[in-house]
Protein backbone atom coordinates (compact mmCIF):
# COMPACT_ATOMS: atom_id res chain seq x y z
CA UNK A 1 0.00 0.00 0.00
CA UNK A 2 1.29 3.46 -0.88
CA UNK A 3 -0.05 6.99 -0.47
CA UNK A 4 -0.27 9.21 -3.54
CA UNK A 5 -0.48 13.00 -3.49
CA UNK A 6 -2.32 14.80 -6.30
CA UNK A 7 -2.23 18.49 -7.15
CA UNK A 8 -5.62 19.23 -8.70
CA UNK A 9 -6.84 22.22 -10.72
CA UNK A 10 -10.51 22.70 -11.49
CA UNK A 11 -13.07 25.18 -12.72
CA UNK A 12 -15.71 24.94 -10.02
CA UNK A 13 -18.69 26.46 -11.84
CA UNK A 14 -20.72 23.30 -12.35
CA UNK A 15 -19.68 21.50 -9.16
CA UNK A 16 -21.36 21.55 -5.76
CA UNK A 17 -17.99 22.13 -4.14
CA UNK A 18 -15.17 19.72 -3.45
CA UNK A 19 -16.65 17.36 -0.87
CA UNK A 20 -18.83 14.37 -1.77
CA UNK A 21 -22.54 15.06 -1.26
CA UNK A 22 -25.53 12.77 -1.89
CA UNK A 23 -27.06 13.20 -5.36
CA UNK A 24 -24.68 16.05 -6.25
CA UNK A 25 -21.75 16.34 -8.65
CA UNK A 26 -18.58 17.28 -6.74
CA UNK A 27 -14.89 17.40 -7.60
CA UNK A 28 -14.08 14.77 -4.97
CA UNK A 29 -16.83 12.52 -6.26
CA UNK A 30 -15.54 12.67 -9.83
CA UNK A 31 -11.97 11.93 -8.71
CA UNK A 32 -13.12 8.97 -6.61
CA UNK A 33 -15.11 7.52 -9.51
CA UNK A 34 -12.40 7.88 -12.16
CA UNK A 35 -9.52 6.77 -9.94
CA UNK A 36 -11.50 3.70 -8.88
CA UNK A 37 -12.11 2.83 -12.54
CA UNK A 38 -8.48 3.40 -13.49
CA UNK A 39 -6.91 1.48 -10.62
CA UNK A 40 -9.50 -1.29 -10.25
CA UNK A 41 -9.97 -0.70 -6.52
CA UNK A 42 -12.19 1.46 -4.33
CA UNK A 43 -10.53 4.88 -4.01
CA UNK A 44 -11.54 7.68 -1.68
CA UNK A 45 -9.39 10.79 -1.87
CA UNK A 46 -8.75 13.09 1.10
CA UNK A 47 -8.69 16.75 0.11
CA UNK A 48 -6.73 19.54 1.74
CA UNK A 49 -9.34 22.23 1.14
CA UNK A 50 -13.08 21.59 0.89
CA UNK A 51 -13.86 24.43 -1.48
CA UNK A 52 -17.47 25.59 -1.82
CA UNK A 53 -19.81 25.37 -4.78
CA UNK A 54 -18.54 27.58 -7.60
CA UNK A 55 -15.06 28.11 -6.15
CA UNK A 56 -12.09 27.39 -8.41
CA UNK A 57 -8.62 25.98 -7.73
CA UNK A 58 -5.25 26.00 -9.45
CA UNK A 59 -3.59 23.80 -6.85
CA UNK A 60 -5.78 21.96 -4.39
CA UNK A 61 -4.12 18.92 -2.85
CA UNK A 62 -5.54 15.43 -2.28
CA UNK A 63 -4.15 12.06 -1.26
CA UNK A 64 -5.33 8.48 -1.58
CA UNK A 65 -4.03 5.01 -0.74
CA UNK A 66 -3.58 2.37 -3.41
CA UNK A 67 -1.98 -0.97 -4.25
CA UNK A 68 -1.48 -0.06 -7.91
CA UNK A 69 1.71 -0.94 -9.76
CA UNK A 70 1.44 2.25 -11.84
CA UNK A 71 4.36 4.54 -10.93
CA UNK A 72 3.14 7.41 -8.78
CA UNK A 73 4.40 10.11 -11.14
CA UNK A 74 2.52 8.51 -14.07
CA UNK A 75 -0.91 8.44 -12.41
CA UNK A 76 -1.62 12.08 -13.36
CA UNK A 77 -1.13 11.27 -17.05
CA UNK A 78 -3.35 8.21 -16.85
CA UNK A 79 -6.21 9.78 -14.92
CA UNK A 80 -6.38 12.96 -17.02
CA UNK A 81 -7.46 10.88 -20.00
CA UNK A 82 -10.80 10.15 -18.33
CA UNK A 83 -11.42 13.31 -16.29
CA UNK A 84 -13.77 16.01 -17.61
CA UNK A 85 -12.03 19.00 -19.17
CA UNK A 86 -12.73 21.23 -16.16
CA UNK A 87 -10.71 19.00 -13.77
CA UNK A 88 -6.99 18.38 -14.39
CA UNK A 89 -4.48 16.62 -12.14
CA UNK A 90 -1.36 18.76 -12.42
CA UNK A 91 1.01 16.29 -10.79
CA UNK A 92 1.15 13.07 -8.77
CA UNK A 93 3.80 11.72 -6.41
CA UNK A 94 4.26 9.26 -3.58
CA UNK A 95 4.35 10.65 -0.03
CA UNK A 96 4.86 9.05 3.40
CA UNK A 97 1.85 7.07 4.64
CA UNK A 98 1.59 9.34 7.70
CA UNK A 99 1.10 12.44 5.54
CA UNK A 100 -2.38 13.98 5.84
CA UNK A 101 -3.21 17.10 3.76
CA UNK A 102 -5.37 18.70 6.45
CA UNK A 103 -3.37 17.77 9.54
CA UNK A 104 0.17 18.61 8.41
CA UNK A 105 1.57 22.14 8.62
CA UNK A 106 0.87 24.09 5.45
CA UNK A 107 0.62 27.51 3.85
CA UNK A 108 -2.42 28.23 1.68
CA UNK A 109 -2.71 31.01 -0.87
CA UNK A 110 -6.03 32.30 -2.19
CA UNK A 111 -6.95 35.05 -4.61
CA UNK A 112 -10.27 36.87 -4.80
CA UNK A 113 -10.80 38.63 -8.13
CA UNK A 114 -13.11 41.57 -8.77
CA UNK A 115 -14.03 43.06 -12.14
CA UNK A 116 -14.40 46.77 -11.34
CA UNK A 117 -15.94 48.48 -14.36
CA UNK A 118 -19.13 50.02 -15.68
CA UNK A 119 -20.13 46.74 -17.32
CA UNK A 120 -19.48 43.08 -16.69
CA UNK A 121 -16.95 41.31 -18.91
CA UNK A 122 -18.80 38.26 -20.28
CA UNK A 123 -15.62 36.25 -20.84
CA UNK A 124 -14.59 36.31 -17.17
CA UNK A 125 -18.00 36.36 -15.49
CA UNK A 126 -17.36 32.85 -14.11
CA UNK A 127 -14.05 33.84 -12.51
CA UNK A 128 -14.61 37.34 -11.11
CA UNK A 129 -17.12 39.19 -8.96
CA UNK A 130 -18.52 42.17 -10.85
CA UNK A 131 -18.58 45.50 -8.97
CA UNK A 132 -19.62 48.59 -10.95
CA UNK A 133 -18.98 51.16 -8.21
CA UNK A 134 -15.44 52.53 -8.25
CA UNK A 135 -13.22 50.90 -5.65
CA UNK A 136 -10.53 52.75 -3.68
CA UNK A 137 -7.87 50.05 -3.79
CA UNK A 138 -5.42 52.12 -1.73
CA UNK A 139 -7.93 52.13 1.14
CA UNK A 140 -8.54 48.42 0.64
CA UNK A 141 -4.80 47.74 0.87
CA UNK A 142 -4.44 49.72 4.08
CA UNK A 143 -7.36 47.80 5.54
CA UNK A 144 -5.96 44.46 4.39
CA UNK A 145 -2.67 45.12 6.18
CA UNK A 146 -4.54 44.95 9.50
CA UNK A 147 -5.15 41.24 8.83
CA UNK A 148 -1.45 40.39 9.01
CA UNK A 149 -0.24 38.38 11.97
CA UNK A 150 -1.98 36.08 14.44
CA UNK A 151 -5.65 36.84 15.11
CA UNK A 152 -8.91 35.26 16.19
CA UNK A 153 -10.97 35.34 12.97
CA UNK A 154 -14.36 34.54 14.51
CA UNK A 155 -15.81 37.68 12.89
CA UNK A 156 -14.62 36.51 9.48
CA UNK A 157 -16.07 33.01 9.41
CA UNK A 158 -19.49 31.58 8.74
CA UNK A 159 -21.71 30.69 11.68
CA UNK A 160 -21.67 27.17 10.16
CA UNK A 161 -17.97 26.82 11.01
CA UNK A 162 -17.56 23.65 13.08
CA UNK A 163 -13.97 24.03 14.30
CA UNK A 164 -13.40 25.31 17.83
CA UNK A 165 -10.11 27.15 17.23
CA UNK A 166 -10.61 30.33 15.19
CA UNK A 167 -7.04 31.60 15.51
CA UNK A 168 -5.10 31.79 12.24
CA UNK A 169 -1.90 33.44 11.03
CA UNK A 170 -1.90 35.62 7.91
CA UNK A 171 1.46 36.20 6.21
CA UNK A 172 0.35 38.13 3.14
CA UNK A 173 -2.68 40.30 2.40
CA UNK A 174 -2.35 42.42 -0.72
CA UNK A 175 -4.84 44.29 -2.90
CA UNK A 176 -3.64 45.24 -6.36
CA UNK A 177 -5.27 46.71 -9.45
CA UNK A 178 -4.45 45.82 -13.05
CA UNK A 179 -6.72 47.95 -15.16
CA UNK A 180 -10.27 46.91 -14.31
CA UNK A 181 -9.20 43.79 -12.46
CA UNK A 182 -8.79 44.10 -8.68
CA UNK A 183 -7.20 41.14 -6.92
CA UNK A 184 -6.96 40.32 -3.23
CA UNK A 185 -4.14 37.86 -2.58
CA UNK A 186 -3.99 36.32 0.88
CA UNK A 187 -1.62 33.69 2.29
CA UNK A 188 -1.91 32.04 5.69
CA UNK A 189 -1.47 28.88 7.70
CA UNK A 190 -5.16 28.04 7.36
CA UNK A 191 -8.58 29.53 6.68
CA UNK A 192 -11.99 29.12 8.27
CA UNK A 193 -15.24 28.38 6.43
CA UNK A 194 -15.99 31.35 4.10
CA UNK A 195 -13.16 33.35 5.70
CA UNK A 196 -11.61 34.67 2.47
CA UNK A 197 -14.99 35.51 0.94
CA UNK A 198 -16.03 37.44 4.06
CA UNK A 199 -12.71 39.30 4.08
CA UNK A 200 -13.24 40.12 0.40
CA UNK A 201 -16.79 41.32 1.03
CA UNK A 202 -15.57 43.52 3.87
CA UNK A 203 -12.73 45.01 1.84
CA UNK A 204 -15.14 45.76 -1.01
CA UNK A 205 -17.21 47.80 1.45
CA UNK A 206 -14.02 49.63 2.44
CA UNK A 207 -13.27 50.28 -1.23
CA UNK A 208 -16.74 51.78 -1.65
CA UNK A 209 -16.13 53.96 1.44
CA UNK A 210 -19.05 52.30 3.19
CA UNK A 211 -16.69 51.10 5.92
CA UNK A 212 -13.66 53.01 7.25
CA UNK A 213 -10.27 51.63 6.32
CA UNK A 214 -9.37 51.18 9.99
CA UNK A 215 -12.39 48.91 10.58
CA UNK A 216 -10.57 45.58 10.38
CA UNK A 217 -8.99 45.80 13.83
CA UNK A 218 -12.32 46.54 15.51
CA UNK A 219 -14.06 43.78 13.53
CA UNK A 220 -11.43 41.29 14.69
CA UNK A 221 -11.83 42.42 18.28
CA UNK A 222 -15.63 42.02 18.11
CA UNK A 223 -15.43 38.24 17.46
CA UNK A 224 -18.89 38.51 15.96
CA UNK A 225 -19.83 37.59 12.38
CA UNK A 226 -22.32 40.47 12.24
CA UNK A 227 -19.48 42.97 12.68
CA UNK A 228 -17.91 42.13 9.30
CA UNK A 229 -19.11 42.74 5.78
CA UNK A 230 -21.06 40.40 3.49
CA UNK A 231 -19.80 37.12 2.08
CA UNK A 232 -18.57 37.85 -1.45
CA UNK A 233 -19.84 35.51 -4.22
CA UNK A 234 -18.06 32.21 -4.80
CA UNK A 235 -17.02 32.66 -8.42
CA UNK A 236 -14.40 35.30 -7.57
CA UNK A 237 -12.45 32.94 -5.30
CA UNK A 238 -9.57 30.73 -6.41
CA UNK A 239 -7.31 28.50 -4.36
CA UNK A 240 -3.90 29.24 -5.87
CA UNK A 241 -1.87 26.62 -4.06
CA UNK A 242 -0.88 24.82 -0.87
CA UNK A 243 2.68 24.44 0.37
CA UNK A 244 3.86 21.80 2.86
CA UNK A 245 7.19 22.72 4.48
CA UNK A 246 7.83 19.12 5.57
CA UNK A 247 7.55 17.81 2.01
CA UNK A 248 10.60 18.47 -0.12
Amino acid sequence: MKRILLVVAYEGTKYCGWQVQPNQITVEGVLNRELSRLLGEEIEVIGASRTDSGVHAMGNVAVFDTNTKIPAEKICYAINRSLPEDIVVQSSREVPERFHPRHCDSFKTYEYRIWNADFIQPFNRKYTHFVYRELDTDAMQRAAEQLLGVHDFTSFCSVKTQVQDHVRTIYQAEVRRDGKLVTLRIRGNGFLYNMVRIIAGTLIKVGMHELPENCISSILEAKNREAAGPTAPAQGLMLIGIEYPDLS
